[in-house]
């Protein structure tokens, strides 16, 4: 397993964008929220991933890109939790959303858990 988040993985279209947020389902683990549809475009990537700090609860944007880099970082590291249960491809949608400043590891045992809880829905 690759622990990479190459660009093809990268949630960037528009349409896939706007799908979400009309069509999507999502599962929670407070603090983080994911939004998932299946992607039904040609030649789509098993997975495709776009991540989100509200500025509504980090005014700064020092602040926000921090926890989007941390968001990424433990996507990256067990994004294998989500493609184990995948059988068609998704395209998801990765948000922070309290003001609280959690540490790495408290968000990235959120970030397990979150994946497992996926896991468990669409099996």
């Amino acid at each position: 397993m690759q622990f990479t988040y190459p660009k093809h993985e990268k949630l960037k279209s528009k349409t896939t964008i706007d799908l979400l947020f009309s069509d999507g389902n999502s599962v929670s683990k407070f603090p983080l929220r994911l939004i998932y549809v299946e992607n039904t475009e040609e030649n789509a990537e098993l997975i495709k991933i776009g991540v989100s700090v509200s500025k509504k609860y980090f005014k700064k944007a020092v602040d926000r890109n921090y926890y989007k880099r941390v968001l990424r970082e433990t996507y990256r590291l067990n994004k294998h939790l989500l493609i184990d249960s995948l059988q068609k491809p998704y395209a998801f949608m990765f948000f922070y959303q309290t003001n609280e400043r959690l540490s790495y590891q408290e968000i990235e045992e959120k970030t397990i858990q979150l994946f497992q809880k996926f896991s468990e829905i669409t099996k």
